[in-house]
């Protein structure tokens, strides 16, 4: 007989404990413990060693390496964050908040797929076939391959998997599904984590790529245990204001690629549509003639990005000055800001000063450092900097500035869309080719910035 019982787990983690304890020993985070009530079953006894029953171990070297067969999803961004396309047999999980586009992301996607001959099976607990429906008829025609099923039980969601056999699987959303044989309620750190283990298994036995949706919590990780996250083969996060036009898909765990890659989307009316330029998009409406702005390159896995950095520097009205930073880290900001007081003797400690990485982008790279030195001292001396000048590199402790990776490539891409000036490290020149007709200066510390800044 099946024994109910009551344990907590770890919202965090999925740590299991018998009693309520305030910081989880495995996670170390505080006030994350739960309850939930389990179902235990009763002892099997001992299981019986029959020769040949079990698996046998294999040499490393006999194994077979085949290159895995990759579907396209017919969207190259996707293909992108994913790696070259999906791989049968994955299990991908795709996060992101309410309204950023991950159920029009992964609808596109089953289109694409159904057009193209795959049989696809996209599975709502949380949206009526008629909504689905409403949905569909933004995006345009639909294929007969595509299947649509509502349903939360995974039993019978795991029965209909078995007798369809779809290539495809999107199951929206993990949260809204349940286990009869587990006592908690649907989304409970039980059911989360017991349902995406089903799904697993069905993925990896039938060869069958299911893409599950999942709810962020506010502090941005999908919510549920963290285990969630190691079960799966790829985490996908959608990032972007709900309120803007343009969209991130970010790979934040993929054994099958690079997780270094994004992919950039513009919401429209008919769904979500490739930004194949991204620099070109986010330079849109540069203001001409103005201080504190400037164009830096940072690079999102192989593709970089062109992105303008802007800074407002003004004397304080209180004894406290503001500091606020949008796009990047508020402390590196202060750090260059302390860098530029005592290497450049610039008296920064009564100034306001206001950072921003147009776009909206969120970008931790270090190579933006000299775009950001360069744009505060634009805004406090009021310096104009030339709109087809661009600037990257890192900055040190010491004012120098550092090298940066794939010098190359951020050239290439920066005399593609026109600029004809660029003030990058200089350690970074050696070796590597300078497009014709771009003008290359070549900086060993912030003095030699501000040098070249007043010069133009």
């Amino acid at each position: 007989m099946a024994k109910k019982t009551t344990t907590f787990f770890c919202k965090e983690c999925g740590y299991e404990s018998g009693k309520w304890l305030g910081q989880c020993p495995g996670c170390r985070e505080w006030n994350t413990f739960v309850e939930e009530p389990v179902t235990k079953k009763g002892a099997t006894g001992a299981r019986m060693m029959v020769p040949g029953g079990y698996k046998t171990p294999v040499v490393l070297k006999d194994i077979s390496m085949e290159k895995e067969t990759r579907i396209p999803s017919g969207s190259s961004e996707l293909d992108r964050v994913l790696g070259g396309g999906i791989v049968p047999g994955s299990l991908v999980l795709v996060g992101g908040d309410p309204g950023i586009g991950k159920s029009t992301l992964l609808l596109q996607m089953c289109r694409s797929l159904a057009c193209g001959g795959r049989k696809v099976l996209y599975i709502s607990g949380e949206e009526s076939l008629k909504q689905i429906k409403l949905r569909a008829m933004r995006i345009g025609e639909f294929s007969e391959n595509l299947l649509l099923l509502c349903e939360t039980n995974l039993d019978s969601i795991q029965g209909v998997i078995e007798s369809e056999n779809p290539e495809i699987v999107i199951i929206d959303s993990i949260q809204t599904m349940y286990r009869e044989d587990i006592g908690s309620a649907p989304g409970s750190v039980s059911q989360v984590r017991e349902s995406t283990n089903v799904l697993l298994q069905l993925a990896k036995g039938l060869s069958v790529a299911i893409f599950i949706v999942g709810h962020v919590t506010k502090e941005g990780t999908v919510a549920g245990p963290r285990v969630l996250e190691h079960m799966v083969d790829t985490v996908l996060y959608f990032e972007g204001d709900r309120y803007a036009s343009y969209r991130i898909l970010r790979g934040v765990k993929n054994r099958f690629g690079s997780t270094n890659e994004i992919g950039v989307f513009e919401m429209k009316q008919s769904g979500l549509s490739e930004v194949e330029n991204p620099s070109e998009y986010m330079l849109n409406g540069r203001p001409k003639d103005a201080s504190g702005s400037v164009v830096s390159c940072t690079v999102e896995g192989t593709r970089p990005i062109l992105v303008e950095i802007q800074a407002l520097v003004c004397r304080t009205n209180f004894g406290m000055p503001r500091r606020t930073s949008t796009g990047t880290d508020y402390n590196r900001m202060n750090l260059l800001m302390a860098v530029l007081e005592k290497r450049l003797g610039m008296t920064l400690a009564d100034c306001d000063a206001y950072l921003n990485v147009a776009g909206g982008l969120k970008i931790a790279e270090p190579a933006l450092d000299l775009a950001i030195v360069a744009a505060i001292i634009s805004s406090y001396r009021d310096l104009i900097i030339d709109e087809k000048t661009i600037v990257f590199g890192e900055v040190g402790l010491s004012g120098e500035v550092r090298a940066v990776s794939q010098p190359e490539t951020r050239l290439a891409e920066v005399a593609k869309l026109g600029f004809q000036k660029c003030i990058m490290p200089k350690v970074s020149l050696e070796g590597i080719r300078i497009p014709q007709g771009m003008e290359v200066c070549g900086v060993e510390n912030v003095r030699e910035l501000i040098d070249i800044l007043k010069e133009s």
